[in-house]
């Protein structure tokens, strides 16, 4: 298989003292700011010296109409910063496809563009293939890793947007509960925006481990 690294890194701060992703502390708030601004209180270092990702935002609605974001918040590691890289690097001399990829980075994100001859089989199954390979990225990496080939993302985040709002639509209409297929996380939270977006409908995560099933059920008043 060819590899052909293209590393572009528009902040160049790594991250310490890396986590699993499920064990990572999270921290709430209105906005965005206001969890970011918790997350520096709790961890006691300024914003640039972790990294954060957004793991939901609801709306409740409890007499007063409010908005609730969620954070998972954790320290830059120097060392273990280039994990991802360097998986791919030796999954090269043993994977059986040709494909090349590049990699942009962000200060709190990896981006993964895989392309080549056999691109087309990462996306058999739904995309079954490039989803494991960002999974087991994931938990190797401290940092968040996203993977992408022909634009699947932006076509599986339209579908999931299309579907949540149906079903979304189905329960404001008829206030009955929906239990949706399991998931994973990157479903689960379009999921979860698209159905609180929806006013008078709020949604939650049911079961445990990595694939979980997403409810979607009238907000309580």
């Amino acid at each position: 298989m060819t590899m052909d690294n293209e590393i572009k890194t528009e902040n160049g701060t790594k991250t310490e003292n890396a986590q699993p992703v499920d064990e990572r502390p999270e921290y709430k708030g209105t906005n965005l700011e206001e969890a970011i601004s918790l997350a520096e209180h709790r961890l006691k270092l300024p914003r640039e010296k972790f990294n954060y990702e957004i793991v939901t935002e609801k709306t409740r609605l409890f007499g007063l109409k409010c908005k609730e974001i969620v954070i998972r918040a954790w320290p830059k590691d120097e060392d273990a910063d280039n994990a991802a890289e360097r998986f791919l690097a030796q999954l090269k001399t043993v994977f059986p496809l040709d494909l090349n990829y590049q990699i942009k980075r962000r200060a709190d994100i990896i981006f993964v563009i895989f392309d080549g001859p056999d691109k087309t089989i990462l996306l058999r199954n739904d995309g079954s293939l490039l989803l494991a390979i960002q999974h087991v990225l994931n938990k190797i990496s401290p940092i968040k890793v996203q993977v992408d080939c022909e634009f699947y993302r932006k076509r599986k985040e339209k579908k999931l947007r299309d579907y949540a709002q149906r079903i979304a639509r189905q329960v404001s209409d008829s206030g009955r509960e929906e239990i949706l297929d399991l998931m994973n996380p990157y479903e689960r939270r379009i999921i979860h925006i698209v159905a609180n977006e929806t006013p008078g409908v709020t949604s939650e995560s049911i079961g445990e481990g990595f694939l979980k099933k997403v409810k979607i059920f009238k907000a309580p008043r």
